[in-house]
């Protein structure tokens, strides 16, 4: 009882094991568990794909209005990228745009099929709706050779809307395919349940229902208990005010901040859409925090119904400007979710706070695999976080790696590990989105490659 401090010694037995169950909360969340490689292959940062013959000519190439003056640009090649890490001084990735065909860019969700074959999906285009006007939204089926480390894309499906289901004018509302585009939504997350696929949206937040082949079968808004949840690019809020000093519309759903993450269950029953930042309280003037901690919510959907069941998590965020990327269900209760920072790449040579273009200023700090746990929540509504992985940690005893270091140590040092899926009883695959082509983690003037990185996590299953 010498750990325990003198005040608890008062409490009442019943408190006393209260406040310890709260102490062991805490220790417990903060275990640090290995995660061994077992895989790693690539897809590079180049790669392309040619847009349908009917979407027209315009989406020959892609990345026209990614440019600082947003203005269009057609010449290949001519618009340098910069990473948005690396303080003051731009630091180049060495990429550019615009590029002939349609970018296969970085991957913000995956499914696993088995061990060699998956489900991606594309982010929205270049960031924003501005810089995207020429980015159709993509699921491909990749095959990874993990022997080679080489990822070869099978096909392509592109997002579409014939019969009409999406409730708001898209940008190419006069073709026949009605194919999707950047402007349109910007899809983060997947999953498969049965024969359709499920995807995840931050304008809205939507859900996004489509087939196997991308045809949209259904929109669904986020609407819980009868409250609504937007973000200030869904569709019923994309209109300023007539003036300046006119009410702006309320929103409690950051900017790119809605459903990064979504998990299934095991039966496919449900469907557990997050919130990747927190949300903004009117009340506080600020995003949710408990006890100075920021948070953020899982919901849970209800797949027959296509309604939400009203039921909701806390999970709480370990630094301010935390932010969650997927999370996915083990079972029917115990879960992994990727908390990451939002601001930090590469590993070596690093500069911490220097004002260089030559090292990595802003090194990577905080990405890691939490496990938690929903049957396990406090009287505040927060998820107990049982423990975690570090991406920036895992063991390499085979040396397995195919790009970086191949060392006794392996890091994923992106700015977004975004994406993971579970593979069988031990093993997930973890991938990042390249935010094509403007982030450089892996290797200084390099724009990052879409690596798919297989882990056995025996000991974070294992951990209680």
């Amino acid at each position: 009882m010498s750990a325990v401090p003198f005040s608890l010694a008062r409490l009442r037995p019943v408190c006393l094991s209260l406040a310890l169950a709260g102490l062991m909360h805490v220790a417990q969340a903060q275990q640090a568990v290995s995660a061994v490689l077992a895989g790693h292959a690539a897809l590079p940062t180049d790669s392309t794909v040619s847009a349908p013959k009917d979407a027209g000519a315009f989406f020959a190439t892609a990345g026209k209005f990614a440019n600082a003056a947003r203005q269009r640009n057609e010449k290949l090649g001519s618009e340098l990228s910069y990473t948005n890490v690396g303080g003051s001084k731009p630091r180049a990735t060495g990429g550019a745009l615009p590029v002939k065909g349609q970018a296969v860019q970085g991957f913000s969700g995956i499914v696993s099929l088995d061990r060699e074959n998956y489900l991606v999906i594309s982010d929205n285009g270049f960031g924003n709706k501005i810089n995207s006007q020429d980015a159709l939204l993509m699921v491909h089926a990749m095959h990874v050779d993990w022997k080679s480390g080489k990822v070869t894309r099978k096909n392509t499906s592109f997002l579409h809307d014939p019969d009409r289901k999406v409730p708001f004018a898209i940008q190419n509302e006069a073709q026949a395919q009605r194919y999707l585009t950047g402007v349109d939504f910007d899809i983060e997350s997947i999953q498969k349940v049965g024969n359709e696929l499920w995807v995840g949206d931050e304008f809205g937040p939507y859900l996004l229902r489509t087939d196997l082949k991308g045809k949209v079968l259904g929109v669904v808004e986020t609407v819980v208990e009868g409250k609504s949840y937007r973000s200030p690019d869904h569709y019923l809020l994309g209109r300023l005010p007539n003036l300046p000093n006119e009410a702006m519309p309320q929103w409690e759903v950051k900017r790119s901040g809605g459903f990064e993450p979504m998990a299934k269950s095991p039966d496919g029953k449900k469907l557990y859409p997050a919130f990747e930042w927190p949300l903004y309280d009117a009340q506080t003037k600020d995003f949710e925090k408990f006890n100075g901690k920021p948070y953020t919510h899982i919901l849970e959907f209800d797949v027959a119904s296509q309604r939400y069941s009203g039921k909701q998590w806390k999970y709480a965020f370990e630094e301010a400007g935390n932010v969650m990327a997927d999370f996915q269900m083990l079972d029917a209760t115990t879960g992994l979710v990727i908390e990451r920072d939002d601001a930090s790449e590469g590993v070596a040579p690093a500069c911490p706070g220097e004002e260089r273009t030559d090292c990595f200023t802003r090194p990577a700090k905080f990405k890691r695999v939490y496990k938690i746990d929903l049957s396990n929540v406090d009287a505040n509504g927060f998820v107990r976080k049982v423990a975690y992985i570090d991406l920036l940690k895992i063991a390499n005893p085979q040396r397995l790696a195919k790009r970086g270091p191949n060392e006794e140590v392996f890091s994923l040092p992106h700015l977004g590990p975004e994406g993971l899926a579970i593979v069988d009883a031990h093993h997930i695959v973890v991938v990042n989105d390249n935010n094509y082509p403007g982030s450089s983690g892996r290797t200084l003037g390099k724009p990052d490659d879409d690596e798919i990185t297989l882990l056995d996590i025996q000991a974070l299953i294992d951990a209680k």
